[in-house]
């Protein structure tokens, strides 16, 4: 566990501008963490997404030992369409809702994110393919606004 996470990250830490990675999708942004919280949140709900919950995570990290700064999971979706795919596509549950991790690292913040583009390697459902896509389109397009900011 230990090592995941400092694997993790040094990964992050080497960012410097949004990354187009295949699996993981990040963005350093030029904001200290609780400017950075809100601007994330703002830009969800711009982009026609609801901000469903934010998990604290450092506490947890702190209280194993793990030296960490500020670390939050904001967890996002569109309501009836997380409770449609889930009824219709049950094995998508633990996917749902999208969730993009902030951290703070010095005067900027860390945002990464699963590309949910990769959902359609293991659910190959015609009708799910456009939906990955345009989540993925969304969730770039989150991270490239606030990479952007100021």
């Amino acid at each position: 566990m230990k090592n995941w996470f400092a694997t993790s990250l040094l990964m992050v830490s080497l960012v410097v501008a949004p990354v187009q990675a295949e699996e993981l999708m990040m963005a350093r942004v030029h904001k200290p963490y609780a400017e950075a919280m809100l601007a994330l949140q703002d830009m969800i709900t711009l982009s026609g997404y609801q901000v469903m919950r934010v998990q604290r995570v450092d506490v947890g990290l702190k209280s194993r030992g793990f030296p960490t700064a500020e670390y939050r999971v904001v967890f996002f979706g569109k309501s009836a369409e997380v409770q449609t795919i889930s009824k219709q596509y049950p094995e998508l549950m633990p996917y749902l809702p999208l969730k993009i991790t902030l951290f703070a690292e010095g005067e900027t913040s860390l945002l990464v994110t699963n590309n949910p583009h990769m959902l359609r390697e293991f659910f190959k459902a015609p009708e799910l393919q456009a939906v990955f896509t345009r989540w993925e389109t969304d969730v770039r397009e989150i991270l490239d606004a606030l990479a952007e900011s100021k």
